[in-house]
Parts: C-alpha cells; sequence; structure tokens
C-alpha cells in the first residue's frame, strides 16, 4: 500500500472542500491515486465534480492576435521557468514575434514555426537569461462566413478565442471572458464527448441514493441529473457572468450570434511542477563544499 504524504492530503482537500480524516481515509482507500479518490468520493458521497489540480509547472505567457475584421485568430503559450521572466520584455518580444509567425503562416506546428531564425533568437535568449524558454503550442482559427472570431487575455495566463456566427468582435470577447472565468468543459451540450457522459452516469448510479431504485426510476433520475451536468459544463448554457439572468447562448442571440465554438489556453495546464526544497538544495550544497 503507498504511503500517504500529506501533501497528497492537503491536495485531495483543496480539491474537494472535505475533511483531513475523510481525504486521508479516500486515498488510503484508492492506494495513494488521487484521481480515483475523488471519483469514489463522489460515488459514495454525491460529492459535486473536483476542482483541477492547481499545482502547475510552467510559468510564460499566452497571447492573442485577431485580425481587424475578426475573420481569424490565433493564440500561443510560451513558458518559462519562473514568472519572473515572462514579465522580461525580452521575453515578451520573442514572445510577440512567434505569435506574428503563427499569425501570418496560420500554422499550428510548433516544429515548422521555430524552424531557422526563431529559433536562433530563442537560444539567444536562454543564453541571456540563464532559463529555459519553451514554445508549447499554438492554435489559429478561422470564422465561418459571416461570423466573427474574438479573444479575452486575463494577466498573460489565461487565454480564449471565441467563435460566432454573426454577432461581433465585442460579444465574442465578452464570451471569451466567461470562458476564461468559468472554465466550461464544451461549447455546447452535444459536444459533450459520449465517454464523458458514459463516465458521469456510472458516476450517478453508484451514488447511495440510487440504491434499490426501479430501473425506470432509476433511469429517469440519470437523465434528469445528465441534464444538469451539461447545462453546468456547457458554454451556451451557463449563466453569463456578466448578466446571470441570461445564458450565454441568450446573450449571443440578442447581438445576432451563435456560438460555434471556443479554445481556452491557461499557462503551464498539465505540465507537473517539480517541487523543490531550496533549504534542503543550499545545506546540501553547502555539504559538498
Amino acid at each position: 500500500m503507498a504511503a500517504i504524504s500529506a501533501s497528497l492530503v492537503k491536495e485531495l482537500r483543496e480539491r474537494t472542500g472535505l475533511g483531513m480524516m475523510e481525504c486521508k481515509k479516500a486515498l488510503t482507500e484508492a492506494d495513494g491515486d488521487i484521481e480515483r479518490a475523488i471519483e469514489d468520493l463522489r460515488k459514495n458521497s454525491g460529492l459535486k465534480a473536483a476542482k483541477k489540480a492547481g499545482r502547475i509547472a510552467a510559468e510564460g505567457a499566452i497571447l492573442t492576435q485577431v485580425a481587424e475584421d475578426g475573420s481569424c485568430a490565433a493564440m500561443l503559450e510560451v513558458n518559462s521557468e519562473t514568472d519572473f521572466v515572462s514579465r522580461d520584455d525580452n521575453f515578451k518580444g520573442f514572445a510577440s514575434k512567434v505569435l506574428a509567425k503563427v499569425f501570418e503562416t496560420k500554422s499550428e506546428d510548433i516544429a515548422t514555426i521555430m524552424d531557422g531564425e526563431l529559433e536562433d533568437a530563442r537560444n539567444q535568449l536562454v543564453q541571456k537569461i540563464g532559463e529555459n524558454i519553451s514554445v508549447r503550442r499554438a492554435v489559429v482559427v478561422d470564422a465561418p462566413e459571416g461570423g466573427v472570431v474574438g479573444a479575452y487575455v486575463h494577466g498573460d495566463r489565461i487565454g480564449v478565442l471565441t467563435v460566432l456566427t454573426g454577432g461581433s468582435q465585442e460579444v465574442a470577447k465578452d464570451i471569451s471572458m466567461h470562458a476564461a472565468a468559468i472554465n466550461p468543459v464544451v461549447a455546447r451540450p452535444q459536444d459533450m464527448p459520449q465517454a464523458q457522459l458514459d463516465s458521469e452516469k456510472a458516476i450517478i448510479l453508484a451514488q447511495p441514493d440510487m440504491a434499490g431504485k426501479p430501473a425506470e426510476i432509476a433511469e429517469k433520475m440519470v437523465q434528469g441529473r445528465l441534464k444538469k451536468y451539461l447545462a453546468e459544463n456547457s458554454l451556451t448554457e451557463q449563466p453569463f457572468v456578466k448578466d446571470p439572468n441570461q445564458s450565454v447562448a441568450e446573450y449571443a442571440k440578442a447581438a445576432g450570434g451563435e456560438v460555434v465554438g471556443f479554445t481556452r489556453f491557461e499557462v503551464g495546464e498539465g505540465i507537473e511542477k517539480e517541487e523543490v526544497d531550496f533549504a534542503k538544495e543550499v545545506m546540501e550544497q553547502a555539504r559538498r563544499s
């Protein structure tokens, strides 16, 4: 059985809001697998979806560029080792050059984008600042005929591009701001992957209040909860942050548009950060000297 560290218990508490002992018990039963522990907690106690892990590896910046007529847009993530470097003018200048090439070429292939002059510039920047710089990912989106793309970037750390049929760049920007804040899973209910729905259905069926229910009643309960799940996790169905009395879809419709899709980047998401004990590191260096 895996040892359950205090940091693992702390992370589960932060993600679920549950008590220390309950979190420790869940982790013990899941043999230290935090994602399995969360799924078991959801099955056994009706816990809502947990927050994503907050420990993010990379620092850096998200940048966007939108055509003047809103017909297309590009978004880029460039990573650094520390947030101090990501605020440096040299870093920002390099990232802007990369974004300009992504926008100009409409290419999402980082290897192709960085081939030649830009890779030389990256190497020079690494040598100058003494910290690794990585161009991680890029996306280019086009609006449908008569539609628009709008962008929003929050603090250089979260960026969203939203595509509308009709409407305006300002409306698309507002919806991008909503997506940056709320982080929906999909744009529309019909976009939810079937595998995700199947997983959610299994969790619902395993919850205590489903036990012993006749099949017909259980199915009605499942469909009701799946409908609620889709409403909570679909961009178009969520209450609009600027006016909770209307949904995002209603806000777009009032402006003559309809949400086609969105893309959201957050700095370092999905990259595991190595935790460094600096005091221990200094002590080890002192012993070796």
